[in-house]
């Protein structure tokens, strides 16, 4: 941990750590060992000396007044958030839970529940996977944000890789797609605006009339969960108006003719009236697309996140290799560059561990039915003793209603590290204070650039708080695994996650690396697949019994096929939160103001709904109270329920996430956040 003496000035070069494409580069001042301010580092390219609201905030959020401080145990009923301190131990030797919660563990019955709490690669799953392994826990299939879009994508490119972020700057159409990238994205959009200063024109694709969409060229607001019906309009266009890079495609594709078929098939006329947009918008951006050169797609995992979200992805994918986008270093797609990273995810988290071992893999998904499910022969033994870290399950989980009552079990055993007490932090037996980006080592790989940061710690831990790598190496030794791996200290984890395939002196002194990736990486193909092609027909697919062609795929719950809830409602992220990460910070929540629904005019005076009314939305799941905001960023028929509030924080105890079901994409094993139907009363 950093050392500082009376008066001493430091800068001290992060990382931000947050779910997030444009992974910031960070500088945290430090005066007499107290962080001052954090700020982007302006020698990092794709930081550019800027952060967003949300992490230029960093500060204000590790000195909050309720930041968990000390080790805490639960003394009133689950979920009231009453809790004491752990007194008279020492850090990582916590009282023993009570005696009614020492019962006998049946092998496989310990859960974990994690995800992106950080994206750091040690503090996110390195000690913490050694645990779980040497332990023989239940395995977590983490699938909860991004995995449909990931199989599409490596179904087709051969892994999560695409364009090199910097190059949009070049290109000369730009289709931001299930994107609101002034909200997530921030540091695209400056290249997106430094093309479209240059003359390029900017069309945004999405559901919603985001912030984004408002400051393009074209807004092409689609039904949820239509975005492949779209792209194969388009793919109809290329063929009949012969806008092909014929030589491309022969060359560096495999299906061609398959694809071929079935694209023809999808006139924009049929695509219209499937995606509620006219005929005419769409032969308008296949004309622009299979005319401009280069030409660039951002795509983003909100289209993703209904039932057909893999069969998206794989088809919008497909594109740039009809018109031999490829060619150009601003040409080509861009939905996560992770796959271009050599992590060795093995030696960070051991599954050599299991020494054989096979435990049942949970789907985090699912959770509340997991939670829920009683011991049988296909599920294997009850769930009964869980710990959460880097999530809040009960905020951001589908079908919240049943995790809360799982998590509300009586015989269930909680434990929860977290640097707030959120939903599910209210819900523990145990709760352990968890360090900040500020105070501890990481590294981190990126999905939206193609850079290695390195975290160093900027101050020494606040109060009693651990970093999750020293409570999972506490926890081992006290469950007498004494596997010498459980002793290497965090920047030994930093240094192991990508061994000699990184300039680990560069990251020491510039806080960055960058990977050596060409600047077009698919000029001439060369694309991660087994055949080498970009893969319009994947035969992995068709041997699993699935349709080796992208198709259109519809919504679970589609618009029309239910009287009792009319209106299909998508739940994207709040500008102002990311996730459920920055929702107890004041200034931001002032900033965001309160639970909304936003509504259509149509939709709104069909109901006798006014603007700012209280309003019930509500569905066979459950309901969820907040405020409407009638305007035109809804289109009829769908409602855009920004999230995701803390419950507690919601004006009934509830959020959007209500509402949201534990379905599953076609691929990857996702959830369908945006595959919802509900209908809206006064409240």
């Amino acid at each position: 941990m950093p050392r500082y003496h009376a008066g001493m000035l430091a800068t001290v070069r992060g990382a931000c750590p947050h779910d997030c494409p444009d992974t910031c580069a960070l500088l945290t001042t430090v005066e007499d060992g107290v962080a001052l301010k954090v700020q982007g580092n302006p020698a990092h390219q794709p930081t550019a000396g800027v952060l967003c609201n949300k992490v230029s905030h960093y500060a204000e959020r590790t000195y909050h007044p309720e930041r968990l401080l000390e080790p805490m145990r639960r003394v009133g009923p689950k979920g009231s958030g009453r809790f004491e301190p752990v007194s008279g131990t020492k850090p990582g030797r916590h009282r023993r839970a009570p005696a009614s919660d020492r019962r006998p563990r049946s092998a496989g019955d310990p859960a974990v529940h994690s995800y992106c709490g950080t994206m750091g690669l040690v503090q996110g799953e390195a000690m913490a996977g050694r645990f779980f392994h040497r332990l023989g826990a239940s395995l977590l299939d983490r699938t909860i944000c991004a995995s449909a879009g990931a199989e599409g994508l490596t179904q087709t490119l051969g892994g999560k890789v695409g364009m090199k972020v910097e190059f949009f700057a070049e290109a000369r159409l730009i289709v931001i797609w299930g994107s609101n990238s002034i909200a997530s994205n921030l540091h695209f959009w400056r290249l997106a605006n430094e093309a479209k200063r240059n003359g390029a024109r900017l069309v945004c694709i999405d559901p919603r009339r985001t912030e984004t969409a408002e400051k393009c060229h074209e807004h092409i607001q689609l039904l949820p969960g239509t975005d492949a019906a779209l792209a194969l309009a388009l793919m109809h266009e290329l063929v009949v108006h012969d806008w092909l890079d014929h030589d491309y495609v022969a060359q560096h594709t495999v299906g061609w003719e398959g694809l071929r078929e079935r694209a023809l098939r999808w006139s924009p006329e049929r695509a219209a009236e499937v995606c509620g947009v006219p005929a005419e918008q769409i032969r308008a951006l296949a004309r622009d697309y299979g005319t401009t050169k280069p030409a660039a797609i951002r795509l983003n995992y909100g289209m993703q996140r209904v039932r057909g979200g893999g069969n998206a992805t794989r088809a919008i994918a497909c594109l740039p290799a009809l018109t031999g986008a490829w060619r150009h270093r601003a040409g080509g797609l861009l939905l996560s560059t992770s796959g271009y990273y050599p992590i060795d995810r093995a030696a960070l988290q051991r599954p050599d561990l299991l020494a054989g071992r096979a435990p049942r893999t949970l789907n985090m998904v699912q959770i509340g039915d997991d939670l829920l499910r009683p011991a049988s022969p296909e599920f294997g033994p009850a769930v009964e003793a869980v710990i959460v870290y880097n999530s809040n399950p009960l905020a951001v989980a589908p079908e919240s209603g049943k995790v809360v009552r799982g998590f509300a079990r009586p015989d269930l055993f909680t434990v929860v590290l977290e640097q707030f007490r959120t939903d599910t932090a209210d819900y523990a037996d145990y709760l352990l204070p968890a360090t900040t980006q500020l105070e501890h080592w990481d590294i981190h790989a990126s999905y939206g650039h193609t850079d290695v940061l390195l975290n160093r710690p900027a101050i020494a831990p606040v109060g009693q708080a651990r970093t999750n790598t020293q409570v999972f190496r506490e926890l081992a030794a006290r469950m007498g695994f004494d596997d010498p791996c459980f002793a290497e200290d965090d920047e030994s984890l930093c240094r192991k996650a990508f061994g000699d395939r990184i300039d680990y002196g560069a990251l020491l002194e510039h806080g960055f690396a960058s990977l050596p990736v060409p600047d077009a990486p698919f000029a001439a193909g060369n694309f991660p697949t087994p055949s080498g092609r970009c893969e319009f027909f994947s035969q992995r697919l068709a041997r699993q019994g699935l349709d080796g062609l992208p198709d259109h795929v519809p919504n679970y719950e589609t618009i029309g096929s239910s009287t009792r809830y009319p209106l299909a409602m998508i739940s994207p992220p709040a500008r102002n939160f990311l996730n459920s990460t920055f929702v107890n910070v004041e200034s931001l929540r002032d900033i965001e103001g309160e639970p909304v629904l936003e509504m259509h005019p149509l939709d709104a005076a069909e109901r006798g709904i006014a603007d700012a009314a209280v309003v019930r939305v509500f569905n066979d799941r459950g309901e969820y109270v907040c405020k409407a905001r009638v305007n035109a960023r809804a289109r009829p028929g769908v409602v855009n329920g920004p999230g995701i509030w803390w419950r507690k924080l919601g004006l009934a105890g509830t959020n959007v996430n209500e509402l949201t079901s534990q379905r599953l994409t076609d691929l990857g094993r996702a959830p369908v956040f945006y595959d919802c139907l509900v209908d809206v009363q006064p409240a």
